[in-house]
């Protein structure tokens, strides 16, 4: 039996096990999707290997009195653009544990960059206009994603085995605005679904304009 276990372990290798995809779609109580909300999975074991890139950009800009995206999502070492492109001032900042920082005021096509150097969740505001919201959510899993309005999100590439699955969205009620989750990920591969009901706060209404 012993003969055997060479030629096992490299007919495991000749065939490794394929990566799987996640879709998580997130929806309140009453059925309604929940978009803006920050999809990560951790596998058990798991370690990137280089530093973590994700395919949009790094780019939290201020257009008609409003941040856009409403929410960012970045890895640990990220370097965000921050540029202005209404006719008028602003002045960014945040308080934030994970990344504390000021941008004063600075005009139109100006930019300023800051780099997001620890994971947490980083709330945005503008000092001269209070309507003004955003979250920059650092990130230290290459697997991550944000609910379209659909409220659905996409991680692909999954390593086979268990993992955790964390959603977080600014307006949960759940405890740090997140959901926890655990999955197993196939050797074989495809695609696994993980439905998660939450309940949420009421937002504050995003207004453009004085």
């Amino acid at each position: 039996m012993r003969a055997w276990a060479p030629l096992l372990a490299a007919a495991l290798l000749a065939f490794p096990a394929k990566a799987a995809d996640l879709v998580v779609a997130l929806t309140t109580p009453a059925g309604k999707p929940v978009a803006n909300a920050v999809v990560m999975v951790r596998p058990q074991g798991f370690s990137a290997h280089g530093p973590i890139r994700f395919p949009w950009p790094y780019v939290m800009a201020q257009k008609d009195m409003q941040f856009e995206p409403f929410v960012l999502i970045v890895p640990v070492g990220a370097e965000v653009s921050f540029p202005n492109l209404d006719p008028f001032r602003h002045h960014v900042y945040s308080f934030s544990p994970a990344k504390t920082f000021e941008l004063k005021l600075y005009s139109k096509d100006e930019t300023r960059v800051v780099k997001f150097d620890r994971a947490g969740v980083v709330v945005l505001g503008c000092n001269i206009h209070d309507s003004m919201s955003a979250y920059v959510r650092v990130v230290d899993t290459p697997f991550a994603a944000r609910t379209n309005a659909n409220g659905q999100a996409e991680i692909h590439d999954l390593p086979a085995g268990p993992a955790t699955v964390t959603v977080w969205q600014p307006f949960l009620k759940s405890r740090n605005g997140e959901e926890t989750r655990g999955i197993t990920a196939p050797a074989g591969g495809g695609a696994l679904r993980l439905a998660i009901t939450a309940d949420l706060r009421n937002a504050p209404l995003r207004r453009g304009g004085y």
